[in-house]
């Protein structure tokens, strides 16, 4: 399976990326729309990484079967019902935990959760929502969402094209004409452009920024690897150029993840875990929890897969299966600080200056390019209006976000800034099953 990169031209001009992109056919979209999943009298079985083994050669009739001594996991028959999932206790025979495609997946399991969550991400007083869910899972949100009064909500349009968890969204959409299931990956610039041109979004009407869109909202379940993280720092950018779904105006963002990713974002300047990504989330947008973490602990009563012992593993990304996660919403600002065409000056500086974030804004000022020293007149000089001047001995990663807009205002008025200024950061990975 391949591995599309939602970083792409449109979203953000300064970042390269070495990932191909999964087409989806136009016949996928009409028959997800025309044709609903049949039910058959057995289903095909699935089995597990583990129980994939080489093909057997050919034995005539007369020789002995030989005896195999492994063990081997008993392979499980899909549900003829699978409307509601099973008991969390048999996931694991159906989703698996393991390999490229599932490492980095977390799903919320418990049903009474699920139905807290969606009621904090779509509240009473939400009417006729257009929910675009990524990576769902096996559906527990979802249908939690579908639980909800149905005045509420009046599309689900769910985006996901793992097979396994298509196993179980498939039967919602047989059950609920609101809900559409869309083999498609919720990290692929090309989906959202399939559902602008496949007329998904046709009945969503566009809003003036100055006003929030009362009826698009997107809901997502982040995944854990670094791929979940850059997947919410694009999203954030095109605010600004109010790209993607925010052609549609100013619509809320709301999200499952894990609390070291939030404590990122949220991260004050005298909070050590200070970074771009908090830089970015802060310019364009307010975010706050929808439910009280606590509610969300001990993991294992909510999640799956189950936590992973950190002792048992040294791999970063196991460690973090079990850390506690939290829902929250992101809403982007009216008044944008990071203004139309900037952002890939405002990305420029960020990665130029944030290499020395222990270093005074002084001193670091220089490392923007040759001949940024003078940028310091930029900013000090008495000419100059005190909304565009910085605090030179703040330390990088303690600059506000005032600061920040003053720092990049300077270098776009600088005549000799730079003109390229693309930064390799691309993220390539081979292809993998």
């Amino acid at each position: 399976m391949s591995f599309p990169l939602f970083l792409r031209r449109p979203f953000s001009t300064s970042v390269k990326c070495s990932y191909r992109t999964k087409n989806i056919p136009e016949d996928i979209i009409a028959k997800a729309l025309t044709t609903q999943p049949k039910r058959r009298g057995r289903s095909k079985d699935i089995q597990s990484v583990k129980d994939t083994k080489p093909e057997a050669k050919p034995q005539s009739a007369s020789a002995p079967k030989p005896v195999s001594r492994t063990r081997t996991l008993k392979a499980n028959t899909l549900p003829v019902d699978r409307f509601d999932l099973p008991p969390r206790s048999k996931w694991r025979n159906y989703f698996p935990i393991s390999g490229m495609v599932f490492k980095s997946r977390i799903s919320i399991a418990n049903p009474e959760t699920a139905a807290l969550v969606a009621d904090s991400f779509v509240p009473s007083g939400s009417r006729d929502k257009v929910i675009v869910e990524a990576y769902p899972g096996p559906g527990a949100l979802t249908r939690a969402l579908m639980q909800l009064p149905k005045e509420r909500i009046r599309k689900i349009i769910v985006l996901e094209d793992v097979e396994q968890y298509l196993n179980f969204l498939h039967p919602l959409q047989e059950a609920d004409p609101r809900v559409q299931v869309l083999p498609m990956n919720g990290f692929s610039w090309d989906t959202y452009h399939q559902l602008e041109v496949g007329g998904f979004l046709d009945d969503v009407e566009k809003s003036p920024w100055n006003q929030s869109n009362p009826t698009l909202h997107f809901i997502s379940h982040l995944p854990m690897d670094v791929l979940g993280e850059q997947l919410l720092a694009q999203l954030l950018r095109c605010a600004p150029e109010q790209s993607w779904l925010f052609k549609h105006g100013r619509i809320p963002m709301s999200y499952l993840m894990h609390d070291w990713v939030w404590d990122r974002i949220s991260a004050s300047t005298e909070d050590p875990a200070r970074c771009k990504l908090s830089v970015i989330a802060q310019a364009v947008s307010e975010f706050n929890y929808t439910i009280d973490p606590r509610l969300l602990v001990p993991y294992n009563s909510h999640f799956f897969p189950d936590a992973t012992n950190p002792a048992q593993t040294s791999k970063t990304e196991n460690r973090r299966r079990g850390t506690p996660f939290i829902a929250g919403t992101f809403k982007p600002l009216e008044h944008q600080i990071i203004q139309s065409g900037m952002l890939d000056k405002w990305d420029y500086c960020l990665r130029k200056l944030f290499v020395l974030k222990s270093t005074p804004l002084k001193n670091a000022v220089g490392h923007l390019a040759p001949g940024s020293d003078v940028l310091r007149s930029y900013l000090t000089d008495d000419s100059v209006p005190p909304d565009q001047r910085a605090d030179m001995t703040k330390i990088i990663k303690k600059m506000s976000i005032g600061d920040w807009a003053a720092v990049v205002g300077a270098f776009d008025r600088w005549p000799f800034a730079p003109e390229e200024l693309l930064i390799t950061d691309s993220f390539s990975r081979d292809d993998r099953a």
